[in-house]
């Protein structure tokens, strides 16, 4: 999948917003001000939120991705050349639980997901 697929189903998502804080050509999705995705900028990959710790390290021993460099133990980096359904479901699901964590007020602003 490419950086472009990527960002495509990043932006289908109610609120998500794309920045470069850290400049250079990284993208990091956001909503609600909290990031659920970012895509680097010479990492051919994205690190996406799970559930826990335990889950990424679970994903990882799986070989479905590696250890995101620079984020908490529970993200993890996909490869591009990842299944694109994998891809697109760990980008749902870590949408989904950093959305989850957004008081009830943003929440509801959103939308249905």
């Amino acid at each position: 999948m490419s950086r472009d697929a990527i960002n495509a189903i990043c932006a289908g998502f109610p609120g998500a917003e794309v920045s470069d804080p850290w400049g250079g050509g990284h993208d990091a999705w956001k909503v609600g001000g909290k990031m659920f995705a970012s895509i680097g900028a010479v990492t051919p990959g994205v690190s996406v939120k799970c559930a826990g710790i335990e889950q990424a390290e679970m994903l990882i021993d799986a070989g479905v991705g590696v250890k995101a460099r620079y984020f908490h133990r529970s993200w993890i980096t996909l490869p591009f050349d990842s299944d694109p359904e994998e891809l697109a479901h760990r980008l749902r699901e870590s949408y989904r639980i950093i959305r989850a964590g957004l008081p009830r007020k943003v929440q509801a602003a959103l939308g249905a997901f």
